[in-house]
């Protein structure tokens, strides 16, 4: 990769920290502010106001700050805005796909999910280079082998003795995962 295409790819300051710090106060505001004040919410005209509507405001507009203007400060209130926003919204998730239960354990399970996600992302972005060379040095490395040889052999032991789909999926790629492993493996040492 030359070294102009990395400057262009470079992030601006630290947004997605912000974004992230952001996300996790507000969902955490908001669900303990629910928690102990369960009955306090905006009533408009007989309509209950959820902050999901906040959210979604906030969201849209750090998202268009962001991709409007050029300033570091602006960029910073964005991220922070867009931030916020998301957390309100993920607040929320149980009630908008239950239409009925804000306490459903899906919201948390979304939300970790989604941090998960993102914390894995900012690592492989940040650290890409390093994961890209030690995962060609395992691949080509007899414990690559056994590790994939492993793998193959106790996913299809899986697919083989169930009836789920979900387990016979995941099995089925993690069979395939192995597969492509021990082939890596196998070229490698062709080509020394």
């Amino acid at each position: 990769m030359s070294v102009a295409y990395r400057e262009r790819l470079r992030p601006k300051s630290p947004l997605s920290t912000l974004a992230l710090l952001s996300f996790i106060v507000s969902f955490s505001v908001a669900r303990t502010f629910t928690t102990f004040y369960p009955n306090t919410h905006l009533v408009s005209r007989g309509i209950h106001i959820h902050h999901f509507w906040f959210g979604l405001a906030l969201l849209s507009i750090g998202g268009w700050l962001g991709i409007s203007y050029n300033d570091r400060k602006v960029d910073r209130l964005s991220a922070i805005l867009y931030g916020t926003g998301g957390g309100l919204i993920a607040d929320e998730v149980g009630l908008l796909l239950t239409f009925e239960d804000y306490w459903s354990g899906i919201t948390y399970t979304f939300t970790l999910i989604l941090l998960a996600i993102i914390a894995v992302l900012a690592l492989l972005h940040r650290f890409h280079e390093t994961i890209v060379i030690e995962l060609s040095e395992f691949l080509s490395s007899r414990a690559g082998l056994y590790v994939g040889v492993f793998l193959a052999s106790i996913s299809i032991a899986f697919v083989a003795e169930t009836s789920s789909p979900v387990t016979t999926a995941v099995s089925g790629a993690l069979t395939v995962v192995g597969i492509v492993i021990v082939l890596a493996y196998l070229l490698n040492q062709a080509h020394h």
